[in-house]
């Protein structure tokens, strides 16, 4: 019973997922609306939307703030990590 189950979540899940990509725009064509909708807004509107002179810096700190701010978290455990590696085999030396 167990087994005819997994077959039919198996079954149900690679339908959903031929359906969602049967959907999709083609992969690199120019008139997808992630290639043309986000990108126009960012370079039209961004200085005027967070009140700076550089887009790339209003871009980075205002839009995307929580991608950057992850970035950095992520910077900051390798780093940490690196670091307590180092300190915990030089003490050993």
């Amino acid at each position: 019973m167990r087994n005819i189950l997994t077959i039919i979540a198996l079954v149900f899940i690679a339908y959903i997922l031929v359906f969602t990509v049967s959907e999709m725009p083609p992969f690199g064509a120019h008139d997808n609306p992630t290639n043309n909708v986000v990108s126009e807004r960012y370079i039209s509107e961004a200085t005027a939307d967070t009140g700076t002179m550089n887009a790339v810096s209003s871009i980075i700190v205002d839009y995307r703030a929580f991608d950057t701010l992850g970035e950095l978290t992520v910077l900051f455990t390798a780093v940490a990590a690196a670091l307590s590696c180092i300190a915990a085999h030089s003490q050993k030396a």
